[in-house]
């Protein structure tokens, strides 16, 4: 009795219309997404249907994009505990599954391990971090010590209102949140703040502005509350992206800034930009083709690449590509658009495996077309 309840709830899960269904949805969150992405910019249509798991039409939770995932992925892999499934006149079809669920797992590591941003660096300089293009971090540096500055990072994900953050090792007060801005802009105050609000918050305060469809573009801000045993400099601070100068803060004799910034994530070699060059079009202003000259430094071992486009390098993991370019006023600066994808051969695997798994099933299928 229990072996057949167990097969009932297997043919369930492994029901080929949930695949089917699934697939319907997908196409129909695909559509709502792209049009949806014409008044929300690219970057939050993929946040809203694709990235998260539970979507909403008013009060209505419907499955997103990452539920879908896993469901068709649940349903894949119930297909291999149906019985006879390794028969020959069903390997094809088995093999072909296989490539789809490694499809699918691909698609999860990316999810949840791949990184991209932007690296931009001026002719002679290193660097050894790229920058995020959408998540921010706020920063405090100590550089009370004369030797070196030691940095302080929390990640934009638990600077949400109310939250309290602290570091007791490295940051003798702890910071409340009181407003994180996806973007804002800094607005002159008609009156100084009260004692309670110290550095830029005494002349300025942050106005909230809508998200900029080119998510990118959005300038983040934070208005904080600082807490502990210094009094004199508890209260109220801003702190917002591009602030011309960093906002200081003097704490029981040790001297601190905060910055907002792009999230950066640090590399295990350095890039050094030798040269930038561009080709243009005949008689116009217009780059036909860019690229750089660097030398790629690992264990303080430079060795010299070229960057093209269409030709990026590959080390280590991740991948550069010459993106963009700025031309300064003493040097250019290139932009080379960095990837990190753990998951990045699952689809030429997948791929492989599928149309191995189909090609078999159609030869299994000539003899019983021979025989009709």
């Amino acid at each position: 009795m229990n072996n057949i309840k167990l097969n009932k709830i297997i043919k369930f899960l492994g029901n080929p219309n949930i695949f089917v269904f699934g697939i319907a949805w997908m196409i129909v969150l695909v559509v709502i997404g792209t049009i949806a992405q014409r008044d929300i910019g690219l970057y939050q249509a993929q946040q809203i249907f694709f990235s998260s798991w539970i979507g909403w039409f008013g009060y209505l939770p419907y499955p997103s994009g990452r539920l879908l995932m896993f469901i068709i992925s649940f349903n894949l892999l119930f297909y291999f505990f149906r019985p006879n499934i390794f028969k020959l006149s069903k390997l094809g079809i088995t093999i072909t599954h296989l490539g789809a669920l490694l499809l699918m797992l691909g698609g999860g590591i990316t999810a949840y391990f791949s990184q991209e941003g932007r690296m931009a660096i001026s002719e002679g300089e290193i660097s050894d971090y790229f920058e995020d293009y959408y998540i921010k971090e706020l920063v405090i540096v100590n550089n009370s010590n004369q030797e070196y500055d030691e940095y302080t990072v929390f990640n934009e994900k638990i600077l949400y209102d109310n939250n309290i953050v602290e570091n007791e090792l490295t940051v003798p007060f702890q910071i409340k949140v009181l407003k994180f801005f996806r973007n804002c802009e800094p607005v002159r105050r008609d009156y100084s703040g009260d004692k309670n609000s110290h550095g830029f918050a005494k002349n300025f305060y942050l106005e909230e502005l809508e998200p900029d469809k080119e998510y990118e573009r959005n300038i983040s801000g934070v208005v904080i509350d600082v807490q502990g045993s210094d009094e004199e400099n508890n209260g109220m601070y801003i702190v917002y992206q591009g602030q011309p100068i960093r906002q200081p803060i003097v704490y029981n004799g040790n001297r601190f800034y905060l910055e907002l910034r792009n999230k950066r994530t640090f590399l295990p070699f350095e890039i050094e930009l030798i040269d930038f060059k561009k080709i243009l079009h005949p008689s116009t202003d217009i780059p036909k083709s860019f690229s750089s000259d660097i030398n790629l430094i690992e264990n303080s071992i430079p060795r010299y690449v070229l960057i093209k486009m269409n030709e990026p390098l590959r080390h280590n993991g991740y991948t550069f590509y010459q993106s963009s370019f700025f031309e300064g006023e003493f040097s250019d600066i290139s932009v080379f658009a960095v990837v990190e994808n753990y998951g990045r051969l699952f689809p030429y695997i997948s791929s492989i495996i599928m149309c191995i798994g189909i090609l078999l099933h159609l030869i299994l299928k000539i003899p019983r077309g021979k025989r009709a």
